[in-house]
């Protein structure tokens, strides 16, 4: 909570201190520093929420489509980082406006642990049936760059808001839908005679 109230640079060690009613001396006996206190919070944010969210293994989406397993996926995220604002802080902090004294450090975790979601993601979308001729290589980097845009806008249009909506996040994820539909069904109108010629 100190952390998320103060950011990592404006945050002390006696302020810590005060607040866990603890000395100082105790908060370097366990964690080293403060830098190392801040990075074993955030390694537990990520965890508690890769648990929320089913991340780890992807269990909580098997049985879904894969569009229909990223639009529930965001929107637990979403819901996760509502019920949970000093995490959504801390994270929103760590990764998008990061510390210089610890860019280092989350660009090796965060590096890891995008690598092993984009990994879980791209066995789920081996199920996405492709119309022929397709790159499904290609399909998913398209669909990637969409999620990745709207992640970025979405940020931008948070950034200075401490709580979430739940308005906004429906209409968030309504528009990001949206864009999916028009990778996933296409939006160019063909005559008949054309379609017949693309189908052989």
């Amino acid at each position: 909570a100190v952390f998320a109230e103060h950011g990592y640079t404006n945050t002390t060690t006696a302020m810590l201190a005060e607040a866990a009613g603890i000395s100082k001396a105790l908060i370097f006996h366990h964690f080293g520093s403060k830098k190392d206190l801040y990075l074993a919070l955030i390694t537990e944010c990520i965890e508690n929420g890769r648990a929320a969210l089913g991340i780890a293994t992807l269990d909580e989406y098997q049985g879904l489509d894969f569009f229909a397993a990223r639009e529930q996926f965001s929107l637990n995220k979403y819901r996760f980082n509502r019920d949970h604002p000093a995490a959504y802080q801390m994270l929103k902090e760590a990764f998008f406006t990061t510390p210089e004294e610890i860019r280092d450090e989350i660009k090796a975790f965060y590096g890891t642990a995008m690598h092993e979601r984009h990994t879980l993601w791209w066995q789920l979308f081996a199920d996405v049936p492709l119309r022929a001729g397709v790159d499904r290589k290609q399909a998913f980097e398209l669909y990637t760059l969409v999620i990745e845009h709207f992640e970025r806008k979405y940020l931008a249009e948070m950034m200075n808001k401490s709580e979430l909506e739940e308005a906004q996040i429906q209409r968030f994820l309504t528009e990001r839908k949206q864009f999916m539909n028009l990778i996933r069904y296409g939006i160019e109108e063909q005559a008949d005679a054309e379609k017949e010629e693309r189908n052989g």
